[in-house]
């Protein structure tokens, strides 16, 4: 009787295989870390005009109650620090239009980010419904336009 032994190969990845899944991954990384940076920030400045609610409420309910934009924030209801974590306050106050300037605070979210402050506008209708818009404001460096939302990128 002759025993016959098969030999199976073992089976594995090779160096090849290895450093082609390596490439891959560190591709895919480059180009996700960068994006999700992006994203970040986006998040932290949306947070700052989403902060603005308070502001918006208090502007609002002053001219329904009283016919006029209010003189100052503090008639308004808004206090000193009317900030969060990554916006300084809300500032640039215009009593004759109720416009203010939100104040992103940059070295929080990134230090080589450069200014961002996006303007909230209130629109009285015919009907004195207020709406509001939010625009780029003037002191927005033109390549941090990308990190406002959609709605405050005016062109």
């Amino acid at each position: 009787m002759y025993c016959l032994r098969v030999y199976q190969r073992i089976k594995g990845y090779t160096l090849i295989e290895s450093m082609v899944t390596l490439l891959i991954v560190a591709t895919l990384a480059a180009i996700a870390i960068p994006a999700y940076q992006k994203f970040t920030i986006r998040l932290m400045i949306s947070e700052c005009i989403n902060g603005a609610a308070v502001a918006k409420l208090g502007i609002t309910e002053y001219r329904q109650s009283f016919g006029a934009w209010p003189p100052s924030l503090t008639h308004a209801g808004l206090g000193g620090d009317n900030g969060s974590r990554y916006c300084q306050a809300v500032s640039n106050y215009q009593h004759t239009t109720g416009s203010f300037t939100i104040v992103v605070d940059d070295f929080e979210i990134d230090p080589d980010l450069g200014a961002i402050a996006p303007v909230m506008t209130p629109k009285l209708s015919s009907t004195y419904n207020i709406s509001w818009d939010c625009t780029k404001g003037n002191g927005t460096h033109p390549e941090n336009v990308k990190y406002l939302p959609l709605s405050c990128r005016d062109g």
